[in-house]
């Protein structure tokens, strides 16, 4: 089992948890507020109290529905990807899509809680509605386009691309907004609308999947590239599970005048961002012990 998709069935599993300790909670209350109970003379008398049970428990109808939803969906989704990677764009689409309706439910509630009916409170500002359709069209349209990447296979977490003049790895994809991090640290933040209707290059995508590695090397030294890839190859041995170490290949991409541009790229199989993070980690600390082992000599 792959490590996203561990770390993905850990989560479930607390959530789980969560659903069941919310379902007895709401057995509880519906019990106590429907039943004939001790209670009832009470709700009876105080119209606010018994508002305010009903929508405790509109609120945990509402966010159990959504959650036995959202259980369901991804327990659907990871056992149809039992032996291929997960994307984290569709965890985190489900995610987003979950907060969505639970901010619905809670809004509702506030409406229920005060003593508001909510059709009716929606038929009477009808007007208003549309004004403030019209007002939040752009956020709507950010929040559809973000919910399509995110469902989406073209874009991932972890991806490096290019918008535009913005290079960087994508860090996060949100209802509103995409942020990159660029190579300097910066971050930069693009609207859905525009990373979904501008032209987009997308490094990380290839037909061979593979995870390529530039870097400058001065010449301090002589430098044996055959001994310099035994190395780099040698250093993936951890990673066998995941990588084609026999497809590694180390080329000069440039020279110049104290230093050159090397290359090294190799075949991954699961491409999992997070053991390609841990793989690009191990390959630089190869290098920088490479670096310094040869300056010395």
């Amino acid at each position: 089992m792959n490590q996203l998709k561990s770390i993905i069935k850990d989560q479930e599993n607390k959530r789980r948890r969560n659903f069941f300790l919310k379902l007895i909670l709401l057995v509880i209350l519906v019990i106590s507020f429907e039943s004939n109970s001790r209670l009832s003379p009470f709700f009876d008398t105080y119209l606010i109290a018994s508002n305010l049970i009903r929508a405790v428990i509109f609120l945990l109808s509402g966010n159990l529905i959504i959650s036995l939803a959202r259980i369901i969906t991804l327990q659907f989704y990871l056992k149809k990807r039992e032996d291929i990677r997960v994307q984290p764009n569709f965890v985190i689409g489900i995610d987003r899509l979950s907060s969505l309706f639970n901010i619905i439910v809670f809004l509702i509630t506030l409406m229920l809680a005060f003593g508001v009916r909510p059709l009716e409170f929606l038929t009477s500002i009808t007007i208003v509605a549309a004004a403030i359709a019209l007002l939040t069209k752009d956020y709507i349209t950010n929040i559809v386009n973000g919910l399509i990447m995110m469902f989406s296979d073209q874009l991932e977490i972890g991806d490096k691309i290019k918008i535009g003049n913005s290079l960087g790895f994508i860090r996060d994809i949100t209802l509103i907004n995409m942020e990159l991090k660029s190579e300097t640290g910066e971050i930069i933040i693009i609207p859905n609308t525009l990373a979904l209707t501008s032209e987009v290059v997308n490094y990380s995508k290839n037909n061979s999947h593979q995870v390529i590695m530039d870097s400058e090397i001065p010449f301090y030294s002589a430098i044996q590239l055959s001994d310099l890839e035994k190395v780099l190859n040698a250093s993936l041995s951890e990673f066998s599970d995941y990588i084609y170490i026999e497809g590694s290949q180390l080329n000069i991409l440039d020279h110049k005048p104290e230093s050159i541009i090397i290359r090294y790229q190799f075949p991954i199989k699961s491409g999992e961002k997070i053991v390609e993070r841990n793989v690009k980690k191990t390959i630089n600390q190869a290098l920088i012990n490479w670096s310094n082992e040869t300056r010395k000599a």
